[in-house]
């Protein structure tokens, strides 16, 4: 059963308050009920706070602040967590999420007390887990209170009466075994009822920016006879470190030689690949005449000889075996 592009209701009055979340309509599906439980008690309230939390900071700083940027250090996957109540999927972007036990099959979230889903989740009650894939940054900024982040409408399928996002690389729904204090946060520890996994490469969160797995494989090199061919057609450039060589969603008009130097490969923000000395930057734009899908930061003084469009076309129509070469090559990066 899935509900395609459902219409945005205003939550209901006794959820309002803490930070924002995302809730969508769904058709009525049974609910477990009952309250939240003891969740919200501390057990350590005879505990001293520390006078002062050692950052190695400046001691003006903010130590909350400070520790959030050492957290963020560590860097972690992205999950959008998703229960039902009331007729309304309910959901929230979290990265606080962990496996704890194959057998049993346990999982946990961390959610901060003040959230409509702390409300929500209590013992008995499901939740889903969708582990988001590397091109669903929007829907990650849309359930975490950014209703204007772009992408299309998120759809959802019900399972055990679980909305699940669809395009997740994986879905787990757990129900909830138990709950612990845990600061400004909850820990809601459920046992895993279903899950799946599909194709795709994560959603990374790290220093407060999403970020995408980096190829530990070099990338394939040209031919050492396709390399000459277009040296001998290009114009030398240098660029700054930092510098950017090429911008995503430009017109390609030529592609980029190294001679000397690094550049590295990004995709809205997040770095893909490396490339050294003898790569080449941008050759599937310029062969296709399509718009740049990424883009290329130079990450040390960077050398290249630059070759147009039309000076490529004259180089492999006039040489066969640069014609092969480059077919050769493109068919590598195909196979990456």
């Amino acid at each position: 059963m899935s509900d395609k592009r459902p219409e945005q209701k205003e939550p209901p009055e006794e959820f309002d308050g803490g930070p924002s979340e995302f809730q969508l309509p769904v058709p009525s599906v049974s609910v477990v009920g009952g309250h939240p439980d003891a969740s919200a008690e501390n057990p350590f309230e005879d505990m001293p706070e520390l006078e002062d939390l050692d950052t190695g900071a400046d001691p003006d700083a903010d130590p909350s602040l400070e520790l959030r940027r050492i957290l963020g250090m560590f860097a972690t996957g992205v999950t959008i967590i998703t229960t039902e109540v009331g007729g309304q999927v309910h959901g929230m972007t979290a990265n606080a999420f962990m496996s704890v036990s194959l057998k049993p099959p346990l999982v946990v979230v961390g959610v901060d007390r003040r959230s409509k889903m702390h409300r929500m989740l209590h013992v008995g009650r499901s939740y889903g887990v969708n582990v988001l894939s590397e091109d669903q940054g929007g829907l990650s900024d849309r359930f975490a209170g950014r209703p204007k982040a772009a992408g299309p409408d998120p759809t959802f399928e019900l399972i055990r009466a679980t909305p699940l996002i669809e395009g997740a690389i994986a879905h787990l729904v757990a129900r909830v075994e138990k709950t612990y204090w845990g600061g400004d946060h909850a820990l809601f520890l459920g046992r895993v009822e279903h899950a799946r996994w599909g194709t795709g490469q994560p959603l990374l969160f790290h220093q407060g920016r999403y970020q995408g797995l980096l190829s530990t494989e070099p990338p394939p090199s040209p031919s050492g006879h396709l390399l000459e061919a277009l040296r001998a057609v290009g114009t030398e450039r240098t660029f700054s470190e930092g510098e950017v060589v090429i911008s995503e969603g430009e017109q390609a008009q030529e592609l980029f030689v190294i001679l000397a130097g690094t550049a590295r490969v990004e995709r809205g923000g997040r770095m893909l690949q490396r490339h050294a000395d003898s790569g080449l930057l941008g050759e599937g734009a310029v062969l296709e005449g399509h718009l740049r899908r990424a883009s290329v930061v130079a990450d040390t003084n960077l050398r290249c000889a630059v070759v147009s469009r039309e000076a490529l076309k004259e180089a492999l129509g006039n040489d066969s075996e640069a014609t092969w070469a480059m077919i050769e090559f493109l068919a590598g990066r195909l196979g990456e």
